[in-house]
C-alpha cells in the first residue's frame, strides 16, 4: 500500500475542498467533501452532526455578509491500512464585522478523514482561534 500516495491524494482533496469552499461554490459540492455521519465542531459553538445539520450550518455560514473561509493543510498522517487519515492545517475566517469593515479571524484545525470506496471524505473536524 502506497501511504505516500494517499497522503497526496489527501493534500490535493483538501486543497480543492478549501477552493471549493471560498468560491462560495453549490452547497451540494461543498457538503460533498464529509461523510454522512461528519461531526463539525466549531469555535464556541456544540457539535454539528450529520448532513442535515451541516446542511444547515454551511447555509447560515454562507449567509453571513462578507463570509469567506480558506485554509492550508500543513501535514498529513494516513493509518497503516489507508482507512483513516487526520490533516493539520491553519484556516482564516472572514467575514464583515459589526462595524462594518471587514475581519479576518485565524485559525488552526485537524480534520479527521474516511476513505468511502476511492474517495476520502472529512468525517471529523475541529478548529479554534490561532
Amino acid at each position: 500500500m502506497d501511504l505516500d500516495a494517499h497522503r497526496q491524494a489527501l493534500r490535493e482533496r483538501d486543497a480543492a475542498w478549501s477552493a471549493t469552499v471560498s468560491s462560495g461554490a453549490d452547497l451540494d459540492e461543498i457538503l460533498d467533501f464529509w461523510t454522512d455521519d461528519a461531526v463539525v465542531i466549531p469555535p464556541g459553538m456544540p457539535p454539528v452532526v450529520g448532513k442535515d445539520a451541516l446542511r444547515a450550518y454551511v447555509a447560515g455560514s454562507l449567509a453571513v455578509p462578507g463570509f469567506r473561509i480558506s485554509w492550508t493543510t500543513d501535514s498529513v498522517d494516513v493509518s497503516a491500512d489507508a482507512s483513516m487519515a487526520w490533516i493539520l492545517g491553519t484556516n482564516k475566517v472572514e467575514m464583515t464585522g459589526e462595524d462594518g469593515h471587514p475581519m479576518a479571524i485565524p485559525g488552526r484545525a485537524i480534520t479527521v478523514w474516511r476513505r468511502e470506496a476511492d474517495v476520502w471524505r472529512c468525517c471529523g473536524d475541529v478548529w479554534n482561534g490561532a
